[in-house]
């Protein structure tokens, strides 16, 4: 039988009874002769707990201590799990990041993994063990425990998969698959049953929660098939129905169905937008401005940029919401007087909204109907951000749920083959 890696996130994870459920699901793939190697994220809520603890010790704890602190939630759940699995007959072993080896970078809180030593976890799979690693986690070269970041429990488990070769990874979570956009807003989006690595890499980059985006990243470049699927149905469901359900991410070759034109839409409220006001339009200006942000570990999303017929030009950029603070402190105190900008204008109350699709590259038009769509209901676009198969806009806030439920019926998504 074939390797699989199964994920299990926090809410999966949130109780005794569920992770007792985790280990009934784990054990029916083991009898059917898999070997399974098992990723759990910290118990639902236990690492928000942490970092509040470390919130209120130090308003900005320092991030190596703070790692340390974080990476206990997977430990003490992937522990739970391996009790779980041992009391019902099945032999598992439990081990933390660092112990497997996952090899990181230094980035703390952000970490990057770079390799992964796997020999440990195949003796024990040969031994007939099921083996459980922590997510979200490794160790750098100077042995200091390092955090992939929100969601890393993904990307650990993707990159596992990726090193030992497993057919399938496997994200167990509170939804049974990948919408066309979240139900939330729209009741009538629909569950895919298949969608592209590109396709996945942009809805998670731009704003879809379902999976982390270097997980996608990491399964596209290692050719690792994904399947989202639900840990809260019966964990004795039959297994043959159990490997068909949810939605499976592969390669855009292996799609049995003609290319959508536009797939799915995403969105996200945590944006924030800032604009240099009458900056010296000169050579290398862009890097003055964006080159200081970049080296302080904060990623910038959409540009824009308007020149005037003064010799100057208006410089826009978006940020995660998380990083504003941040940025502001950067521009004001850095930045702007650097670059010799008239005023720093931020605004905090914008959202990104964005159609994305393979089927976008052979069909024209897609773009402006999007903007009419959006016109029909008054929604006025501030910037504008295209690609091959997505084009992204970024409106006011208290339009986002609009724009999406328009968009949602524009482009036909709650058909089951959309055109």
């Amino acid at each position: 039988m074939s390797l699989i890696v199964q994920k299990y996130g926090g809410t999966s994870m949130g109780s005794v009874e569920r992770i007792r459920n985790v280990a009934k699901r784990v054990a029916k793939w083991h009898a059917a002769g898999h070997q399974v190697v098992v990723v759990p994220s910290a118990m639902s809520g236990e690492t928000n707990r942490l970092l509040g603890l470390a919130k209120e010790i130090s308003p900005r704890p320092d991030a190596r201590e703070q790692d340390m602190l974080a990476a206990t939630g997977e430990q003490a759940s992937s522990s739970l799990l391996a009790m779980a699995l041992i009391a019902m007959g099945v032999p598992a072993r439990s081990y933390a990041g660092w112990q497997v080896a996952v090899h990181t970078d230094s980035a703390y809180t952000k970490a990057r993994i770079k390799s992964i030593d796997s020999d440990r976890v195949k003796g024990d799979l040969d031994a007939g063990r099921v083996v459980i690693v922590t997510g979200f986690q490794g160790i750098d070269d100077n042995g200091n425990i390092t955090t992939l970041g929100r969601g890393g429990s993904d990307t650990s488990a993707v990159a596992i998969a990726a090193a030992m070769g497993a057919e399938e990874c496997l994200i167990f979570t509170d939804v049974d698959g990948v919408y066309t956009t979240d139900p939330r807003v729209v009741p009538e989006a629909r569950r895919m049953s298949v969608v592209s690595f590109e396709e996945m890499f942009e809805l998670a980059s731009l704003g879809s929660k379902v999976l982390q985006i270097r997980s996608v990243e990491f399964a596209g470049k290692y050719r690792v098939p994904v399947r989202v699927l639900s840990s809260l149905t019966d964990p004795e469901i039959a297994l043959e129905e159990e490997k068909n359900s949810g939605t499976l991410i592969t390669f855009e070759e292996d799609q049995k169905m003609e290319a959508a034109v536009v797939s799915g839409i995403a969105f996200s409220r945590d944006e924030a937008k800032f604009t240099l006001r009458a900056v010296p339009d000169t050579p290398g200006v862009a890097y003055s401005i964006l080159g200081p942000i970049a080296a302080a570990n904060i990623d910038v999303d959409m540009i824009l940029q308007n020149l005037s017929a003064q010799g100057t030009t208006d410089f826009s950029f978006t940020v995660n919401r998380i990083d504003a603070d941040r940025t502001n402190e950067l521009l004001e105190t850095q930045i702007g007087p650097a670059v010799g900008a008239g005023e720093i204008v931020f605004d905090s109350k914008v959202a990104k909204v964005s159609i994305v699709g393979i089927g976008m590259r052979s069909h024209a038009g897609v773009a402006s109907a999007m903007f009419r769509a959006l016109s029909e209901e008054g929604i006025n676009i501030q910037m504008i951000s295209t690609s091959e198969i997505k084009t992204s806009v970024v409106i006011d806030e208290k339009y986002m749920e609009l724009a999406v439920r328009a968009l949602h019926k524009a482009f036909e998504l709650d058909q089951e083959k959309a055109q």
